[in-house]
């Protein structure tokens, strides 16, 4: 029954992480009150392993309907790597609870961005040099990126934002593309939890598969819908975000 209730949370967590992001937001919650007694970063580590594969999935599938910009994003998965990495290196050096209290506000501010300008991310227009592209997303890489491997909750919604916002990304490309750099940074996690021997391969193996399927129904969903669908399930995702970390910083 454990097994059957943490495979079904990831292919639900595989098909909305494959869309926009937040598959944490339904696998963590599932592994931890289903396994309650689990070291935390066992329970981490174990989704990292199974949500890769869906993120690798996805990734896959988007590159085959939608024109990644590969001289652009490969250098920027580079960045995230590295920055998941040092991320990860600083956590265990300073408590990462002061970004608690401070992450729903920043949600709230990429919400509330995101529903007043009303044309945000429905148009796909570069606006930079290649070059000028790649040094922005290379920063965005190794911030967010950073930032997954410090603490994490709303990786994938900060990435398709920045794209948007700064690259003049629509919606689906920018999930697609940030698909590439997510995988990066869940490559430098599991490297870290794997390690220090906090991953369950056993129960990571069913969840990845099913993981793997959630991403195909989300990603043609994705695809079939265009931009417009992608970002109302990013509004939708960043406000149960927003919900989510304010009871956690404010009331748990």
């Amino acid at each position: 029954m454990e097994l059957l209730i943490v495979t079904l949370a990831s292919l639900l967590a595989g098909l909305v992480d494959s869309i926009v992001g937040g598959g944490g937001l339904i696998l963590v919650p599932a592994l931890f009150a289903t396994f309650p007694n689990a070291a935390p970063a066992t329970l981490f580590g174990t989704n990292k392993s199974a949500s890769v594969w869906g993120t690798s999935m996805a990734t896959l599938q988007y590159s085959r309907r939608v024109q990644l910009r590969w001289p652009v994003l490969l250098p920027a998965a580079g960045a995230a790597l590295i920055g998941a990495f040092l991320g990860a290196w600083h956590v265990t050096l300073i408590n990462p609870d002061f970004l608690r209290q401070l992450l729903p506000v920043i949600l709230l501010a990429v919400l509330l961005y995101t529903l007043a300008k009303k044309d945000l991310g429905h148009t796909h227009a570069p606006r930079h040099t290649q070059g000028r592209e790649t040094a922005i997303a290379c920063g965005i890489g190794a911030v967010i990126g950073w930032y997954d491997g410090f603490f994490g909750p709303g990786t994938g919604s900060f990435f398709i934002f920045l794209f948007v916002r700064f690259l003049g990304y629509d919606f689906l490309n920018a999930s697609a593309s940030a698909k590439l750099l997510n995988v990066a940074t869940n490559i430098s996690a599991i490297a870290l939890f794997a390690s220090k021997g906090h991953i369950w391969w056993h129960i990571g193996l069913m969840m990845a598969a099913a993981n793997v399927v959630g991403s195909l129904i989300g990603t043609r969903l994705a695809l079939k819908h265009g931009a417009g669908f992608v970002r109302g399930v990013f509004i939708f995702v960043v406000s149960a975000l927003i919900l989510k970390t304010s009871y956690d910083a404010f009331l748990k």
